[in-house]
């Protein structure tokens, strides 16, 4: 009698859907989602009306949100999204990494929170993740959550104080918050890219930070954003 060969079973492919304004960084999430072979992406709006439009017709097993919209804040999104399908896992995307808007974002019902520097390379897996139960959050992120759940003694200390930026490397910060790459910025403001990252070498020193994600954060918590 021929023996059955059994055969491992599939994983479920997770749903998702998100809503970004900005093109560039849409196309990017996009793509980054349709490498991955357990992702499905269902929808991916621009607004706010869009989203919550859709969402009333539709639901996903997981919702990427970037908070800045031009109709509105995606936290409008989130409460909606919550309101409609209690069951789908809800993530922010975003450029703001304030406490404020951190903790109106959980408040409301996100359950994962990055910023927008690096996200796609690990999106997919921060995705599968948020679905499986974890709760996805960048580094700095999850320092001031810590921080805000932590006694009052390990969150003493002030901001490192920064030497005020140039108005052409606050223009630079500000492209790059925006979700725009080196080249690319380059290429708005006329200059050569070699340029732009001795900009950005500078930011990085006098902000006394390592990355992109923390020099916007910090320009932003001292007002110079």
């Amino acid at each position: 009698m021929p023996s059955r060969l059994r055969t491992a079973p599939q994983e479920p492919v997770v749903s998702v859907a998100l809503v970004e304004d900005d093109p560039r960084t849409r196309e990017r999430l996009v793509q980054a989602l349709a490498r991955a072979e357990r992702l499905c992406l269902a929808y991916a709006g621009a607004t706010v009306v869009e989203m919550v439009a859709w969402l009333r017709q539709n639901s996903v097993d997981v919702l990427l949100v970037d908070l800045g919209l031009p109709d509105g804040s995606g936290l409008e999104v989130i409460r909606e999204c919550q309101k409609l399908s209690r069951g789908t896992e809800i993530m922010v995307i975003t450029m703001f990494g304030d406490e404020a808007n951190m903790m109106r974002a959980f408040e409301a019902g996100a359950r994962g929170y990055l910023l927008k520097d690096g996200t796609e390379d690990d999106l997919a897996e921060h995705v599968l993740s948020l679905n499986a139960g974890g709760s996805p959050m960048t580094p700095i992120i999850a320092r001031q959550l810590l921080a805000r759940l932590s006694p009052a003694p390990l969150r003493q200390g002030a901001l490192p104080a920064a030497e005020a930026l140039t108005a052409r490397e606050r223009d630079i910060l500000a492209k790059l918050a925006r979700g725009y790459t080196y080249s690319e910025t380059a290429e708005i403001l006329g200059i050569a890219a070699s340029t732009v990252q001795s900009h950005v070498k500078n930011i990085y020193s006098k902000l006394a930070v390592h990355s992109k994600t923390e020099a916007i954060y910090e320009a932003r918590q001292l007002g110079l954003l």
